[in-house]
């Protein structure tokens, strides 16, 4: 089994909490992994999964009373989104008998799970993501990173006997993702147009986010097109990337960025059949980049926050990592190996003043550019010590 990189974080956060949520998108490995500790727990384990008729007959009659006979146990409770009236009678369980690591809690789509457990679990739950397969959990310094580029991270993507069948199993997720999740999570869209829709989004990948001319090229509106994105964006299929404009003194570009989350699912909607074809894929630069932010933001430490930057004049940079109000270290992403700081580059470090500052290519030695400017590969930023 494929050692997960968030398992000392969730059995740490098991031992201060009494609930944990561990979410994520649909497929990422949450059962799996919470399956896999119940031989470090100390007390017996009980599994529940919501999605099958027996456990959810059994947890929505009287689950106060069901539950309340496991109160030395660590329960676990599979897409606990599907039932919301189970948080209260939770809360109150936790309140008669508040030990660490009674319950925890896997969900797939985090703000409904976090609004319906804002007010009934409040001091009692901590919540964790959980990401597909990172390149440190699934390679070395050897490993050829255009593979997980290609196929992403997904546990079966990544595991599939061939090409072929991780391009197969990607197109049947999408396939699943429009016609069964998205309606669930309370979508009412027609899913040929919504199949559309995340073809037009992902030839715009890593590009400034325009809902309106989306809408109109889709023929429906911005509106609809916003509600579009914060499903996507709620059951983990994108990440928004804000702007930071903390600069008062100059004329910031406002509109965020938005990338699909996974670079597998992402060549699967343009079709990129293949990772030997990625050299001539006419976004392989958005891509990369997308792929680079995805990987970093996985491992970033608490405090640390994402942002781009680019103001009206053409001043730019792929990635800056804020802690509180003070810019810490700007990212510029490369494909190539022969890199340079551009001239936009050295402005963002110029206005925003940041000490440590990076150029993160495919597989370059890591070597001093300049005395605040460090050239590294992909893999070594990652296993280096550069976010700490």
């Amino acid at each position: 089994m494929i050692q997960r990189l968030i398992t000392s974080t969730l059995l740490e956060y098991l031992q201060h909490f009494p609930a944990v949520g561990l979410i994520g998108a649909r497929q990422v490995g949450k059962t799996t992994l919470a399956k896999s500790l119940s031989t470090q727990f100390s007390n017996p384990v009980r599994y529940f999964d919501l999605e099958r008729l027996e456990d959810f007959q059994l947890l929505s009659g009287d689950p106060g009373f069901f539950l309340g006979q496991y109160e030395n146990d660590c329960v676990i409770i599979d897409e606990v989104q599907r039932l919301p009236a189970l948080f209260s009678e939770l809360r109150a369980l936790i309140d008669q008998k508040r030990t660490n690591g009674r319950f925890l809690l896997l969900g797939s789509a985090a703000p409904l799970l976090m609004k319906q457990s804002a007010d009934s679990l409040a001091g009692r739950i901590a919540y964790l993501t959980m990401h597909p397969f990172h390149l440190l959990e699934v390679g070395d310094a050897q490993t050829d990173i255009r593979d997980h580029w290609w196929r992403g991270g997904f546990p079966d993507a990544w595991l599939a006997e061939n090409d072929a069948w991780s391009m197969t199993w990607r197109e049947q997720f999408i396939r699943t993702y429009v016609e069964r999740d998205l309606p669930f999570l309370g979508l009412r869209t027609d899913p040929v147009r919504f199949s559309i829709f995340l073809q037009m989004l992902a030839s715009v990948n890593g590009q400034l986010w325009n809902a309106e001319s989306i809408g109109r090229s889709l023929g429906t509106s911005g509106n609809t097109v916003k509600t579009y994105l914060d499903f996507l964006e709620s059951s983990f299929f994108v990440h928004v990337l804000r702007p930071y404009f903390a600069n008062p003194g100059k004329r910031l570009v406002k509109s965020p960025k938005v990338y699909i989350r996974d670079t597998g699912i992402l060549h699967a909607l343009t079709g990129v059949l293949r990772p030997e074809d990625l050299p001539v894929f006419a976004q392989a630069g958005n891509s990369w980049e997308g792929y680079v932010i995805g990987q970093i933001l996985q491992i970033l430490p608490s405090g640390l926050h994402p942002y781009f930057y680019r103001t009206a004049d053409g001043t730019e940079c792929d990635l800056i990592l804020v802690r509180g109000l003070e810019p810490v270290a700007c990212i510029e992403i490369k494909l190539g190996t022969v890199v340079n700081a551009s001239r936009n580059f050295r402005a963002c470090i110029a206005d925003l003043g940041t000490r440590h500052n990076f150029i993160i290519n495919y597989a370059s030695e890591a070597y001093q550019l300049t005395e605040n400017i460090t050239v590294v590969g992909l893999w070594g930023f990652l296993s280096g010590n550069y976010l700490r």
